[in-house]
């Protein structure tokens, strides 16, 4: 088995769906609803395999924060994040291949948006280390 993390992101990936392009600000609640039971109900069919560690979602809000120098405060840069740097939420998989995280995010993907129509929203798959690299 190995970690995956799947970022969810506002508004990104190489190439919008059409069906992506309205934010959730233009959805109704019905839609909005409709978009949170189905994500609950992958990690329901995630953890029913066995494949689920955890998700949550984000707000859109956040700055950049850096180490500012020794007795200085931190650096902080925002709340201006661009667009395509904003995390909409994330969920952690634990699953046999790198083909079945791909599933699982495309199943992801599939999620209700503007008139119930799938988003074909572009997801993140990222691999967590097994074990820390080693530098020589």
């Amino acid at each position: 088995m190995a970690k995956y993390l799947l970022l969810k992101h506002y508004r990104g990936g190489p190439t919008p769906h059409p069906n992506a392009a309205a934010g959730m600000d233009e959805w109704t609640p019905e839609e909005i609803t409709a978009h949170i039971d189905f994500m609950r109900k992958v990690a329901d069919d995630l953890r029913e395999r066995g494949e689920f560690v955890s998700e949550q979602a984000l707000a859109p809000e956040g700055e950049f924060v850096r180490y500012g120098g020794e007795g200085r405060p931190p650096v902080t840069d925002g709340p201006f994040a661009e667009t395509k740097d904003l995390i909409a939420g994330w969920m952690i998989i634990d699953v046999d291949s790198k083909e079945r995280a791909y599933e699982a995010a495309a199943y992801l993907s599939s999620a209700p948006g503007k008139d119930g129509k799938p988003l074909h929203e572009w997801l993140e798959v990222r691999p967590f280390y097994g074990v820390p690299p080693v530098v020589e």
